[in-house]
């Protein structure tokens, strides 16, 4: 419990001298709880032998004090006598911290400092400093030699976004061990490597965080505010910037779109590093810029994709059910049909029998056999499912559609490193002729020119544009379209329009996959370069669970799932995914696939009606009395996450690879959180009851 009022009003009168103003001891008071950190540094050093009893930290915390009672103020003088004992009583106080600080609840060796939290002046002077006591790559020798820190430089005055959201100076000091040479800095420790690079370490959850090298920094809790503004406001860099200057609008001082970034990045690096548990070994060089940063996160967690390892852990009751027999729908009193058949479908005429060897993949599938029940009281297993789509958020790459590499400038460049050369040639690829002059995009045959102008006019029609080329269309006999202006390329010799291959703007990735449990909780994500062909999605897949094959769900629900399969089948009959996963389409595409088509219907179908898949639906009884079959899992939550992107698809489509990937990273991050809160609330979290009949043993496994 932390002092009262009357303790303060006792502190005040035995530690400051009666000519000290009252406004200036509740300020100086303000500036002791602010340099508690560096008293604790102070003594902590003192714990090695030899040290000096003035270290270099007290002097730091005396500096400090006596710049805030020299500091003038006409309307409440300092000293009411008019005699400055700055220097004096800076000195005095800074030797009796040590009882001072017991009165205040703060006993002197403990690593924490409980009265910043319990006493709140309206007048604090800020100091920036490491909660790093000792060194962390030094470990003692013995018990008497202590790797502590020492001061490496004066005091800097640096500007502070504090949490209100006011521009304030700060005090920013740095410790230094005298032994490895590391830097501890307020968020974060620099040190050489085996290799004698400087490199730095992030510290899991600094107070504040450095957004320029010249000296800005920023409370954690306006990163805090930026979190919440991206996940519930889908604000960007610059419209959270603009947020910012326009609440602290009386400071001259603006927060940047650059510092905005940077802080997001500061931020959401730590966040994603705690939460993929990789934040101890991570490492990126000294002092690196925004997009090192990013690109050194990126490296870590994964490059074009992602896997969420607390996912493989995941279970919920909405994704996670005790293994079911056929047997268990006969007790529910369910009443088997045609195994084509859905509840939600209009036409459920019978199919016509058709040959298995007309799809060879066909041939090669084992027919779903029944699994017979356990023993009475014997562990029943349980399954989970997995949900995957695509959804089309690309971001711009490499202009030649084989290639993958990203794109030097992200402004206005068409080339990625690799083809860079290909800028001094002419965009119409089948000419390969060089560019007439510098800046030009085609060489200098007239066809090629004439026709790269009509290729740039159609992305720059205005309304009365529009209006324009409607009445020139009329005036030719063309009628009016009913969904669009018809804007047609002109051929370029014997190529059609529309087929010309060029290279007069940068291309784009096709869609982002995602892939997660039938509740909502993110696994994983990748990118389709050119299509999402089944070998691109298999990939995805495979990727995801490479280190956790143990984790596979017993379903995947995809849209095209029966492709997939095919896929798998034709490609390798022993793929493991055979073994323990089934996939199926998710319920709302099933209605348009053909019926013809043997595989989707024996295999893929999302709620078997004949009881062929007891763990895909439930038996319910309506208010009539009549029992129905309904769907057990939902395969409409990659729906609902793409539906939630669809917000940020604006800013993912003009970002460079690195930060489109840091991005997708950081929603992942945020939906899973956000899945993981409505489960707690609901109450949906798998009991010792269910691991008990699921695998024999109390508790989850």
């Amino acid at each position: 419990m932390g002092p009262t009022v009357r303790d303060l009003i006792h502190i005040l009168q035995i530690f400051f001298p009666p000519e000290l103003s009252l406004h200036r001891a509740l300020y100086l008071l303000g500036v002791i709880l602010s340099v508690y950190p560096l008293f604790l540094l102070h003594i902590n050093q003192r714990r090695q032998p030899g040290q000096r009893i003035r270290t270099a930290w007290l002097t730091s915390i005396e500096k400090l004090f006596k710049k805030a009672l020299a500091e003038q103020d006409e309307d409440n003088p300092v000293w009411t006598t008019g005699i400055d004992r700055s220097t004096e009583y800076s000195e005095i106080l800074s030797n009796d911290l040590a009882p001072l600080y017991n009165l205040l609840g703060a006993a002197p060796g403990i690593p924490e400092n409980p009265v910043a939290s319990q006493i709140t002046l309206p007048i604090q002077r800020i100091v920036l400093v490491t909660s790093h006591l000792s060194c962390i790559f030094c470990p003692p020798a013995d018990l008497n030699i202590i790797p502590t820190l020492r001061r490496q430089e004066k005091a800097q005055i640096v500007w502070l976004l504090d949490e209100d959201l006011r521009w304030v100076e700060a005090d920013l000091l740095i410790a230094h061990c005298a032994s490895c040479k590391a830097d501890y800095y307020p968020d974060c420790v620099t040190f050489r490597d085996e290799n004698n690079r400087r490199c730095q370490k992030l510290d899991s959850s600094p107070p504040y965080l450095r957004v320029s090298k010249q000296g800005i920094w920023v409370h954690r809790r306006v990163a805090v505010l930026q979190e919440s503004a991206v996940d519930n406001l889908h604000a960007g860099w610059s419209s959270f910037a603009a947020l910012v200057n326009g609440t602290a609008s009386k400071s001259t001082r603006k927060l940047t779109v650059r510092q905005s970034q940077r802080l997001w990045t500061e931020h959401f690096a730590r966040r994603l590093l705690l939460f993929h548990s990789k934040l101890e070994s991570f490492t990126c060089r000294a002092h690196p810029s925004t997009r090192t940063l990013a690109t050194a996160v990126r490296t870590a967690l994964g490059e074009n994709g992602g896997v969420l390892s607390p996912a493989m852990s995941h279970g919920c009751t909405d994704c996670t059910h005790l293994k079911r027999f056929r047997s268990d729908l006969v007790a529910e009193g369910a009443v088997f049909g045609a195994s084509h058949q859905l509840t939600d479908t209009v036409n459920t005429d019978e199919a016509p029998d058709l040959d298995p060897a007309a799809d060879p993949a066909v041939a090669q599938l084992p027919l779903p056999q029944q699994q017979q029940p356990p023993v009475e009281g014997q562990p029943r297993g349980y399954v989970r499912m997995a949900v995957m789509d695509g959804k089309n958020i690309p971001h711009r790459k490499c202009t030649l559609d084989v290639c993958e590499g990203p794109l030097v400038n992200y402004r206005d460049g068409r080339f990625c490193a690799i083809h860079m050369p290909l800028t001094n040639r002419c965009g119409i690829l089948s000419c390969n002729r060089e560019i007439q002059h510098a800046g030009s995009l085609t060489c200098d045959d007239p066809a090629h020119v004439a026709w790269y102008k009509q290729y740039k006019s159609r992305f720059r029609l205005s309304f009365p544009g529009v209006q324009r080329v409607i009445r020139r269309q009329q005036e030719h006999g063309v009628p009016a379209p009913s969904t669009g202006v018809r804007n047609e390329l002109s051929p370029l010799g014997d190529i059609p329009g529309e087929q010309v291959v060029h290279s007069f703007d940068a291309g784009s990735t096709y869609c982002l996959q995602t892939v997660q449990w039938a509740c909502g909780y993110p696994i994983g994500w990748g990118k389709c370069y050119r299509s999402e062909s089944s070998s691109q999605v298999l990939a995805i897949l495979d990727r995801i669970w490479a280190n956790h094959p143990e984790s596979k769900p017993a379903f995947i629900a995809y849209d095209d799932a029966c492709s997939l399969l095919r896929h798998i089948v034709t490609q390798d009959p022993h793929s493991p995914w055979l073994e323990r996963t089934k996939f199926i389409v998710d319920a709302f595409h099933y209605i348009g696939h053909l019926v013809t088509d043997l595989l989707c219907r024996l295999w893929c179908n999302p709620q078997p009606l004949n009881g062929s898949q007891p763990d895909l639906v439930r038996v319910e009884t309506d208010s009539n009395g009549n029992t129905h079959q309904t769907r057990a899992f939902n395969t409409q939550t990659a729906e609902q996450l793409n539906s939630w992107l669809n917000g940020f698809e604006s800013q993912l489509r003009q970002m460079s690879d690195v930060n489109y990937d840091l991005v997708v990273h950081v929603l992942m991050l945020l939906y899973a959180e956000k899945t993981q809160r409505r489960v707690g609330e609901d109450k949906l979290e798998l009991t010792e009851e269910f691991w008990s009949q699921a695998l024999g043993v109390e508790g989850e496994e």
